[in-house]
């Protein structure tokens, strides 16, 4: 399966999440719309990740996570562009990558994938890079699910 990766935007993102993007004025904007915790007793998670590994398109993906219960942020640091791939579920609840879409991302957009959604793992473009990751943990299976794809997916450019 091929997917070509269209630039990040909130409308074609809004069905998965929440764009972040930072505030082109003085202040601040507010990005709580997304975040969701579905568990009683979980707490707040704030993690800092380094990703030296750059991947270059085309890109083949051949897995797919989801937390269940909590949405996931990642807030650029320091990162060029980035891949952000995420699927629809199946009546059975895996991913739909038949409806799969990819996003490119710039250096200053982040992303909350809502609570359940299926995404690619963080995967960076044209240097190392890192972000800020909050979520919500209990400890529990629930905190995070990976699946292997039956049929590996290449995310690349248009054009």
């Amino acid at each position: 399966m091929n997917l070509i990766a269209q630039p990040l935007t909130a409308e074609a993102f809004s069905p998965f999440g929440m764009v972040l993007d930072a505030p082109r004025q003085a202040g601040r904007a507010y990005c709580d719309e997304t975040l969701a915790n579905r568990r009683n007793g979980a707490r707040p998670s704030l993690s800092l990740a380094r990703r030296d590994e750059v991947a270059k398109l085309p890109f083949t993906a051949t897995m797919m996570e989801r937390h269940e219960f909590s949405s996931q942020s990642f807030v650029p640091i320091d990162c060029g562009g980035w891949i952000v791939m995420v699927a629809p579920h199946t009546a059975d609840s895996r991913p739909d990558m038949t409806k799969a879409r990819a996003f490119l991302a710039g250096p200053e957009q982040g992303v909350t994938y809502g609570a359940n959604v299926w995404h690619h793992p963080l995967t960076i473009l044209e240097r190392p890079a890192a972000f800020a990751i909050f979520m919500w943990r209990d400890g529990g299976a629930g905190d995070e699910e990976f699946f292997t794809l039956a049929e590996p997916v290449t995310i690349s450019r248009s054009g």
